[in-house]
């Protein structure tokens, strides 16, 4: 078994404004940010254990709830906290993501307001 590599986040993400927004959050946190943008590089470089792995579940080209399924199922990502963000009105979408095993879904809004916490909850400074 690999060891976690608690500073390191896995952006999946494909909108500029929550890059930069993820970037800066995760530097103040003291973590690494890895933005992937192809589902067969998440599934890889989540072996290595990341402590967070971000979804924008609008993200399509690469099904991320699709891949949360995948992952949540496999013993090579036990530990790796997933979490997702939409709009908050996209309550099915936000259903199914959690049925498929997403440790939590939040609202862009939401996750834009917390994020610096939830880096800081993950990199161990909480």
């Amino acid at each position: 078994m690999q060891k976690q590599e608690s500073k390191r986040v896995l952006a999946v993400v494909n909108d500029l404004f929550f890059s930069v927004k993820i970037s800066d959050a995760a530097k103040r946190a003291g973590m690494h940010v890895e933005f992937v943008k192809e589902s067969k590089d998440v599934l890889e470089k989540a072996k290595l254990k990341p402590a967070l792995i971000i979804f924008d579940l609008n993200f399509d080209s690469v099904q991320p709830v699709k891949l949360i399924g995948k992952m949540k199922g496999n013993a090579d990502y036990k530990g790796v906290s997933l979490i997702g963000y939409l709009s908050h009105v996209q309550g099915e979408l936000k259903q199914k993501a959690q049925e498929a095993g997403a440790d939590m879904v939040m609202a862009r809004s939401a996750f834009s307001q917390n994020l610096p916490q939830i880096l800081k909850r993950h990199a161990g400074m909480l």
